[in-house]
């Protein structure tokens, strides 16, 4: 079994979205997203966009708005690998993702990641700002991970030095 990421339009992710996640419907938008295809079958999607939570939207951080697969093995650790070195190589610090409370977060710590906070589930609908969603309002983890330092982000001295 080899997972091979391919280019998907955003109309295709969505497609897959409304086919097979648990709880979400689709995205209206989104920065970028991939999907992993096993021997030409698509069998997991993932989108990138800006944070949802104000608070988060610093320029430098992304979130994961959706990523499910068809459950074959691998596929989402696969796929949050895979969002978080594009991620990185388009610049971002740190790219987020929530789950639900009662998920255990499996794949992502099989990527990388770490749980970074607990948060109070709630509803986007308020009296000022009317809204109906189908997103769970339970309570969620939000998981991160830092796409800063490492050797691999430096430039060589010599490198630096020739440019000036």
């Amino acid at each position: 079994m080899r997972l091979r990421s391919v280019p998907l339009e955003l109309k295709e992710a969505n497609a897959f979205i409304d086919k097979t996640h648990r709880h979400h419907d689709p995205v209206h938008r989104d920065k970028y997203r991939l999907g992993c295809e096993i021997d030409g079958k698509l069998v997991g999607v993932v989108q990138v966009g800006r944070p949802v939570a104000r608070a988060l939207c610093d320029g430098k951080t992304l979130e994961v708005v959706r990523l499910c697969s068809d459950g074959t093995p691998q596929v989402c650790s696969y796929l949050y690998g895979a969002a978080a070195r594009i991620a990185k190589e388009l610049g971002y610090s740190k790219i987020i993702t929530y789950i639900l409370k009662s998920e255990p977060g499996t794949s992502l710590k099989a990527a990388g990641w770490h749980k970074e906070a607990e948060i109070r589930g709630h509803s986007w609908n308020h009296r000022s700002r009317p809204r109906t969603t189908t997103a769970p309002t339970c309570d969620k983890q939000r998981w991160a991970k830092d796409l800063r330092g490492g050797a691999e982000n430096e430039i060589p001295q010599e490198v630096g030095e020739a440019g000036r």
